[in-house]
This record gives structure tokens, sequence and C-alpha cells, in this order.
């Protein structure tokens, strides 16, 4: 949700402002001097600005001079000055000085609201520009965490990635592993080469085997011309099978044969195909109990898991939910063209209480329905269908636990800020020096 600060000296003014500007997270400032404590502790991105402020409420001075300042500390503010209806020459003196727009009173709620979105869509608009602009090199930038146990898995692909090792990522349906099994390949020797996804799961047991290892022409009805399979396809790059648990026993073996000669041999032909390629493998399943149970073999298992990664699920990720709801509430509002700003606290409370069975899928679902079908500019608790479940907890008063709370809280406030330092030290009740610190004694930088 964007901020916006109105600057007012007028009580009634001021209210009637916040009325009809609904929508927007309000701050109110009389003077210079409180409007640039607010510009400073909350870094708004949009402003109100009447230019006849205390001292000299009959001149524009001060409000000229706060105009100056405002923009000198975020060129990228968008300030709307509000004027009287004889002070038309000082409002075109501030656009020439860097307002966005000016609007001369008495107030028309309509028009004002207006004026104010349509700042407020330029200013999203500039700083999704800026945003691109500074693109991004991280073959882990698709990962939203601010999770200790999430950054030691990302920390984990980034050192296993350079290696040829086989990976295998161990996860619940919805984690995130085929965005994890993409870095590795993007972060590897092999990155500029062919990345080669699979579901085992999802294709029939009959034809898996021709879609892994190909076929010759005439090898089976239908084989009317020869055909490469993912394997050979993925020569040279990094073959990712997914839901790899659900390997029929018969490919099992063919497979470990594979990992072991690094020979492919399509259905219907006689010649080993030498074939470089690194195996990623992923399964929400025990593999284990499967091997107990005689359904997996042990010997593929330690071929296919030199190294193996535990992804945790969401309700596991300390104040991953509601930063992840803030990412993917700004990608599908964006998508669907929706003036979605933000969550209400009942659904910032629902999405924490939640435990998120489906994980990031689930979530992406509930959000791209609650964007297209919510009413209002803030997402509810009703909109994503979720209960509000009040689990605000009362604060540890004993000491041992002191750490533990602190931690806790602080997580929970950069996730619900989005990760902004001067919003959620105002949560806390912080300054941002103070939460600076807390983020270094905790690791969470």
């Amino acid at each position: 949700m964007l901020k916006l600060l109105i600057v007012e000296d007028d009580a009634g003014l001021q209210s009637q402002l916040r009325w009809c500007l609904d929508g927007y997270e309000i701050l109110q400032a009389q003077d210079r001097a409180s409007a640039m404590a607010h510009m400073r502790r909350h870094e708004p991105e949009l402003v109100t600005l009447d230019l006849g402020l205390p001292p000299d409420p009959a001149n524009a001075t001060e409000g000229l001079a706060l105009l100056e300042e405002i923009l000198a500390f975020n060129p990228g503010v968008k300030v709307i000055v509000v004027t009287g209806n004889d002070d038309r020459e000082n409002a075109l003196k501030a656009v020439a000085l860097g307002a966005y727009d000016f609007y001369i009173k008495p107030v028309d709620a309509e028009l004002l609201r207006l004026i104010v979105d349509r700042a407020a869509r330029l200013y999203e608009l500039e700083e999704e520009n800026r945003r691109l602009a500074r693109g991004s090199t991280s073959s882990l930038s698709g990962i939203i965490t601010s999770d200790p146990q999430m950054l030691q898995v990302c920390r984990m692909v980034e050192r296993v990635a350079p290696s040829d090792a086989t990976v295998l990522l161990l996860g619940d349906s919805g984690t995130g592993k085929e965005v994890l099994a993409r870095a590795v390949h993007d972060l590897s020797n092999r990155a500029k080469e062919r990345f080669v996804a699979i579901n085992c799961a999802a294709i029939p047991e009959n034809l898996l085997e021709s879609e892994l290892f190909g076929y010759e022409k005439g090898a089976f009805t239908g084989a009317t011309r020869q055909t490469i399979g993912k394997i050979e396809h993925a020569d040279k790059g990094t073959l990712f099978l997914d839901e790899i648990g659900d390997l029929p026993q018969s490919l099992q073996a063919k497979l470990l044969r594979f990992l072991q000669e690094r020979t492919v041999e399509r259905l219907g032909g006689r010649n080993e195909i030498p074939v470089d390629v690194r195996i990623i493998g992923a399964t929400n399943q025990d593999l284990q109990a499967l091997i107990r149970a005689g359904d997996f073999r042990e010997d593929l298992f330690y071929r296919i898991s030199e190294i193996s990664i535990d992804i945790p699920p969401v309700r596991e990720r300390q104040g991953d939910a509601t930063l992840l709801a803030h990412a993917l509430l700004e990608r599908f509002a964006r998508e669907q063209g929706k003036p979605r700003r933000g969550f209400t606290a009942d659904a910032l409370r629902a999405i924490e209480g939640h435990p998120w069975p489906g994980n990031v899928r689930e979530m992406e679902n509930l959000i791209r329905r609650a964007v297209i079908m919510a009413d209002g500019n803030l997402v509810t608790a009703e909109d994503l269908g979720l209960e509000d479940r009040d689990q605000e907890a009362p604060p540890e008063r004993l000491r041992e636990a002191r750490d533990r709370a602190e931690y806790q809280s602080v997580i929970k406030a950069m996730g619900r800020c989005n990760g902004n330092i001067a919003q959620a030290a105002d949560t806390l009740g912080i300054t941002r020096p103070t939460l600076y610190g807390l983020l270094d004694k905790y690791g969470l930088r």
C-alpha cells in the first residue's frame, strides 16, 4: 500500500482529505518540521501539500521551502500542491520546482482523488522502470525469503551449483523445487546449455521410457521417425527429473545404468550414445520409506542424492508467508491491471495463521483470485477465502525468552511490511538504527 502524507494545518480540511483519499496509508502533518519528520521516518511515496503553512500561512514561502526540501530528500516523491483560488501563480511556481500537479481549493473530492490516483500510478510505473533498469544478476532472484532455513538452502544451492554432483531436492508440493533446480543450472558451468525438465508422475508409464531415452524409427507401432529422448536432448546441460519418486521400477534400473555408464540406448536401437548431462531430481515423497517398502532402489537413491537439499514448507518459514503474499499481490495486480495496493490487517493475520498445505502454489491461486474478485483497493481475509485467526500473542515476560520474542517480532514485522525498513521500525516502535542493529544481531541482513 502506498503511503500518502497530507500536509495541512486546517484540522477540518485535514479530516476531509483523509476521508476522500481512503485506500492509502495516510500520514498527517501540520507544519514543515512534522512533515519532514514523517518523510524521514516513513518515506511516503505521495504528498498533498498546502502551500500556506505556519508560521506564515498567509504566504506560500514555507510551503515552497518544504516542497524543495521534500524533493531534495526524495526526488521520486509525487507532490500535489493544494492552494487557494487567488494563488495560481505560486501553484505554477511549485510545478516548476518539481511538484507533480496542483489543485485549487475548495476541495472537490472526486477530482482530487483522480489526481492522486494518477500520481500513484505514475510513481508505480517509474518504480518498476527503475527496478528493471537496475536488473537482477542473481539466479536466486526468484526466491523470496527472510527465513534462516530458506536462506541456508539458497547458500547450499550457490555452493553446489559449480560442481557436477547430482542434486536431490526434497520438499512438499509447491515449495519451489523447480525454481531452485533452475538456480542450480543457472549458477553452474552449464548455464548456457539446455535446462530440460520432465515430470515423472505426469507421463504414463508406457510412454515415459521413450520420453526419457528416445526411440528409433519402427521401434513400435507409430514410431515413424527417429526421436531423441529428454536425456539426450539435455546433452551438455541439465536434466531435471521432477517427482522422481514416481519413477516406475522398470525405469529405475535403466536410469541407474545411465548414471553409471553415462550412455543411453534408444528403444529399438543397438548403439550406445554417450551423453554429458547433470541430473537434478526432486520429490515430495519419503524415498527412505519407499526403499523400505521395496518401491525405490536404494542404489539409485545414492546415485541421485550426492547432495540432498531439504526445502522447508511455507508454514515453517518465519515471516515468509506475508512476504510472499506482498510479492504475489504486486505481481498479479500488475498482470491483471487491478489497483490492489495491499492487505487489510485481518488479511495479514489470516495469511500468517493459515497452514498453507499447498505452499506457494496454493498462495498463488488464492491471491490471483482475490486480485480479480476484490471490491476495494485492499485485499481482505474474506477476499482470500481465509479465516481471520487473531493469533496475536501477548508479549513474552520471561527474561530468558526475550531474545526469541525479539527475533520473532523482527521477522514478523519485516514480512508484514514487505521488507520496508522504515515501516517495520515504526511497526515495532523503534528507530531505524535500532532495527538495523537487531537485523545484524540475528543475521537477518
